[in-house]
């Protein structure tokens, strides 16, 4: 559980590091060990836009490929096309936006994250966090982003090469 809460506040990813997996055969054209993958609608607290924001996948064709070691660490890979919904649930105004990304999510023996992706990504940032960083609470960001937490969950390392697409509370205001 400290890992979700942990990844739905500050990551990103693409409502798809806040997902539950749906197990399914191997897909054609993807190969071996990928599966679909769903992303749950869930809820953005009020302290990072100001307002609660729903959130919940609006075109989702995403899929996971899971890899465990011996050491026991695991590594997910995620790659397909997504759209997620945000909904400003004071007004009820909403946007849809494109966030499609590939990304590759470790998660070490001792319980800490890295992260890489590259493309479309969601990203929610804890206000402190994303006053520190210079981004958004809640946003799309375009190109390679990587950040990584320690076993307590503490943000160890944060890096974008690329730029904000969207501010999804300033778009929902």
């Amino acid at each position: 559980m400290r890992r979700l809460s942990v990844i739905v506040a500050l990551g990103a990813m693409l409502g798809m590091l806040a997902g539950v997996l749906t197990a399914s055969p191997a897909l054609a054209g993807r190969g071996p060990k990928w599966q679909v993958f769903s992303s749950p609608a869930f809820t953005v607290p009020a302290t990072f836009c100001g307002f609660k924001v729903r959130v919940k996948p609006a075109a989702s064709k995403e899929f996971i490929k899971i890899l465990k070691t011996a050491d026991g660490s695991m590594t997910e890979l995620f790659t397909g096309k997504f759209r997620q919904s945000y909904t400003n649930l004071s007004t009820g105004k909403a946007v849809t936006e494109n966030a499609s990304a590939s990304a590759r999510m470790t998660t070490n023996a001792d319980g800490s994250i890295a992260v890489a992706a590259r493309g479309r990504s969601p990203i929610f940032n804890p206000p402190a966090a994303a006053k520190r960083l210079g981004l958004p609470t809640v946003g799309i960001v375009a190109g390679g982003l990587t950040f990584s937490f320690d076993s307590e969950g503490n943000l160890t390392s944060f890096s974008l090469h690329g730029h904000v697409l969207v501010d999804v509370c300033a778009a929902l205001r």
